[in-house]
């Protein structure tokens, strides 16, 4: 289940997850931490299983509806057990928005997004040479809606 986690980010095991979430650049990892801490929009929450934070993601609600994705991590040790699976989809549930939004560097993070059915574009190269890619979840109306 998800919690929010916004007011531990000093906590060790919060700045470690964020830490594997800014991996590319982790100079990064205090810049991402004074964004939240600033930000009343950016929202962290956590994933705990037995009491052990294992994972955080990290995203902003948009005023047309959308999710914003800005960080997702799990321990190491607890990857490839649907953790970030679930935290995405808890997020879905718990907030019904119209899009889920994430861009990425790392092509292994896109087929994870592409796994659950987001649909994955590239934005061109960054200054570095590297592809960065979006990542676009579009959720369904209900058919019963009407």
């Amino acid at each position: 289940m998800l919690t929010d986690i916004k007011s531990r980010l000093d906590s060790i095991e919060v700045e470690e997850l964020l830490s594997y979430a800014v991996i590319s650049d982790p100079g990064e990892l205090e810049s991402a931490r004074a964004e939240y801490r600033a930000e009343a929009a950016l929202q962290l929450y956590g994933w705990e299983d037995e009491e052990l934070l294992v994972g955080l993601i990290g995203f902003e609600e948009t005023e047309d509806g959308s999710i914003d994705i800005r960080h997702i991590a799990v321990l190491p040790e607890n990857r490839g057990k649907g953790y970030a699976r679930g935290m995405i989809l808890e997020l879905l549930t718990a907030r019904n928005p119209r899009y889920v939004i994430a861009e990425t560097e790392d092509a292994t993070v896109a087929d994870f997004y592409r796994s659950l059915g987001f649909m994955v574009y590239s934005l061109g190269e960054t200054g570095s040479g590297i592809e960065l890619l979006r990542c676009v979840y579009e959720v369904e109306d209900s058919e019963d809606e009407e």
